[in-house]
């Protein structure tokens, strides 16, 4: 039995189809001239195969509408390509969405497996349930966030017009992108190392000279820190409603055995009891599900993004420091003899002198309408969010009470 049991969870968690899921943000979806979504999904040992489907009016494209098959990998690739891309600079470049893992989920399978001798059957049934509840919720949050990466790129004015972004969306082939290796990683996480250092040291020696880049960047600095102590204490609370569920389950199953070795009225109020606390748990369920994706998951969310928009801020930094070091070089060729190698110095540092002020100007130009837009997107899914989870919360809690009134007046009336 315990095999028959470990096996049929083992399928769901190895092969898991989703149609279209909920969004993690909000986006004006009012125009229709390339619309892209994750039509579908499939979960397999080690990977998951998103179905991508785009439909468009652009005459850049070759067809009306596509379907290609794209694995985690293969968004890395892109949102990397948008990273690497200077002329991109000046934007707040949508977080790359994260790996798929279910590594939790197999974990906890396997120790059901290994405690089902310690258990009802009833109980592992609804143990099991509850394990597949919680590893669908986290495949639909999963496709959720490679969508919302992809409709980020496709409604914004710039980066719709991306040819890599094309090939992503209609090259019906495998990309032939591969993970990276061992060495390829390490060799990351000294650059990422690298870049955290350089941040730093941009921030303590660059004095930004305009009030709203470094009011953003003290906010965006506090901001992260709160959104991911908020998105901790958040997963916590979750947490404890899912532990809440795995404790009703334990008193249903209980209240049952009692049940079965008594008669009469006690045997009709003991069923009736478990029977209540067996729906109160799914409701518990569904809170802990509802609280993880409105809060935690929007939270989440968001501390992804606002890391992208300190990513803006310290490449603009970056270009000031250039700019400010082009000033000092050429002051210093026109302080210089006037000879001809002196004006070809000169005419060198001015050239150079002129197209980091261009940069840096372009770049301030764009990440203020970039930051400001990334405001009013934050304002917008965060109200739309917490209204959603407030009304979702009331009708659990009515719910809740209800099952309780329910279950009194039952027992009154025997």
């Amino acid at each position: 039995m315990l095999q028959d049991g470990i096996c049929d969870n083992a399928d769901i968690l190895n092969s898991a189809p989703s149609k279209k899921v909920i969004h993690a943000d909000n986006i004006d979806l009012s125009d229709k001239s390339l619309q892209v979504d994750i039509s579908d999904a499939l979960s397999e040992k080690d990977k998951v195969k998103f179905t991508v489907h785009t439909k468009t009016t652009l005459p850049e494209f070759q067809k009306p509408e596509f379907l290609v098959v794209r694995q985690h990998e293969e968004f890395v690739w892109l949102h990397d390509r948008f990273e690497e891309n200077e002329e991109y600079a000046g934007y707040i470049i949508p977080p790359c969405p994260p790996r798929p893992d279910f590594d939790a989920s197999r974990e906890k399978l396997q120790k059901l497996g290994e405690g089902e001798g310690t258990m009802t059957r009833e109980e592992f049934s609804k143990m099991k349930q509850e394990l597949e509840a919680e590893y669908l919720a986290t495949f639909k949050k999963t496709v959720a966030m490679h969508e919302m990466f992809l409709t980020r790129l496709a409604h914004h004015p710039v980066f719709r017009n991306d040819h890599n972004l094309r090939v992503f969306l209609e090259y019906d082939q495998d990309l032939c992108v591969r993970g990276k290796n061992r060495i390829e990683m390490f060799g990351g996480l000294v650059k990422s190392f690298s870049k955290t250092t350089d941040e730093y040291y941009l921030s303590a020696t660059v004095k930004d000279v305009n009030d709203f880049f470094d009011q953003e960047m003290t906010f965006l600095q506090q901001y992260h820190s709160n959104l991911k102590e908020a998105t901790t204490r958040s997963d916590r609370q979750t947490m404890k409603h899912k532990d809440v569920a795995d404790s009703y389950i334990k008193i249903s199953t209980n209240l049952l055995q009692l049940a079965a070795t008594d008669s009469g009225k006690l045997e009709r109020f003991l069923t009736k009891i478990a029977e209540t606390f067996e729906k109160l748990r799914k409701i518990e369920g569904r809170v802990a599900s509802d609280e993880d994706l409105k809060l935690s998951d929007t939270l989440r969310y968001y501390m992804r993004d606002t890391a992208a928009a300190k990513r803006l801020l310290f490449r603009r930094l970056k270009a000031l420091h250039t700019y400010e070091t082009a000033n000092r070089t050429l002051e210093k060729a026109r302080a210089r003899n006037k000879d001809v190698h002196a004006a070809l110095e000169v005419a060198e540092a001015e050239k150079a002198q002129t197209e980091a002020c261009d940069k840096f100007e372009q770049m301030s130009d764009k990440g203020k309408e970039e930051l400001t837009d990334f405001m009013t997107r934050r304002i917008a899914a965060f109200r739309k969010n917490l209204i959603e989870l407030t009304e979702l919360e009331i009708k659990h809690a009515k719910s809740h009470a209800d099952m309780l009134k329910k279950c009194l007046l039952f027992l009154r009336e025997e």
